[in-house]
């Protein structure tokens, strides 16, 4: 799959104080938006291929495997607080209605159940005006979340963020594979039998069976197993996203994996449960992940996530 690039000349872009570009005339009705992802994972950029070292609470050298997520409901703040809309682009590969993909994944290393396509940005267009602030929501609307994924527009039709139970997509695909040696052993600065600490890889090393994030809704009551369901889902799993101020021009929105990991152990898994987290209610391993994502789980209600943050661009 490609990357589709689109050129605008003549659009303005305003975030803060600061203007991008020149309109041809001052009755331009509307400026393009552009807001830039990017993945991180052991305090670096996330890239299939690479190690990471010191992850999660055990402290692990990890094989990244997968990063992708679903972006909805995009809107640009004014100064007094007003949410502004943005009407995505459709691109007909990537955004399709409110909905956008990003695809932090090439294919390449341990992610083989990705592809080579990529896609680091939200584009649409808004009216023009001065904007400071971004809002959006990590996951598919309701209305789109529940559909025949052969019949949908790309991206809904991208099978590998498809749950066949309860027609629901993966909002959140990002997932780690411990690396271990020959023996077995874990390397990780946690493991005794590494006398030194070390978290480099040994000689033979192989990927564990990982540790998966799946978001999804959950709690989706239906016909049947595999059938749409009759009425709301219980747990939406939404992932809100604010940041007050944002400049589009000068900033990036980062996802980081070691914060989604932080207080996960992704050497173990609970037995007798899914590998990793795949948002069951049951699942003591999704605690410390849905806590992270500021999602309410078992009853309890974290604090605001802290997965998705903000930062000037490099």
């Amino acid at each position: 799959m490609k990357n589709i690039w689109i050129i605008a000349a003549g659009v303005i872009l305003l975030f803060g104080d600061r203007a991008v570009g020149q309109t041809p005339s001052a009755s331009q009705a509307e400026q393009q938006v552009v807001i830039d992802f990017a993945g991180r994972l052991a305090g670096k950029p996330f890239a299939c291929g690479s190690q990471y070292e010191g992850v999660g609470i055990s402290k692990t050298l990890v094989n990244p495997q997968d990063l992708r997520f679903f972006v909805s409901n995009v809107q640009v703040l004014r100064a007094d607080g007003t949410a502004v809309p943005v009407a995505l682009d459709q691109d007909g590969i990537w955004q399709y209605k409110s909905v956008a993909l990003i695809d932090l994944e090439d294919g390449t290393g341990a992610c083989r159940n990705g592809n080579s396509g990529t896609h680091r940005t939200v584009k649409g267009n808004v009216p023009s005006g001065t904007y400071v602030g971004l809002r959006f929501t990590v996951g598919v609307p309701a209305e789109l979340d529940h559909i025949d994924p052969t019949q949908a527009a790309s991206p809904l039709n991208m099978t590998a963020m498809f749950w066949n139970w309860q027609f629901g997509y993966k909002f959140i695909r990002a997932e780690v594979a411990a690396v271990v040696a020959a023996d077995g052993k874990t390397n990780s600065a946690k493991d005794s039998t590494n006398n030194d600490h070390s978290t480099k890889a040994k000689s033979g090393e192989m990927r564990s069976a990982g540790f998966p994030v799946h978001i999804g809704s959950t709690g989706c009551a239906g016909p049947g197993f595999t059938s749409p369901p009759i009425s709301a889902c219980k747990n939406a799993n939404l992932v809100q996203v604010d940041f007050p101020k944002f400049d589009a021009a000068k900033d990036i929105v980062i996802f980081d994996l070691d914060k989604l990991l932080a207080e996960s152990d992704i050497t173990t898994n609970t037995p007798d449960t899914p590998p990793g987290c795949m948002s069951g209610e049951s699942d003591p391993d999704c605690v410390p992940v849905m806590k992270a994502l500021g999602l309410v789980f078992r009853g309890v209600t974290p604090p605001r996530q802290v997965v998705f943050y903000a930062e000037p661009k490099p």
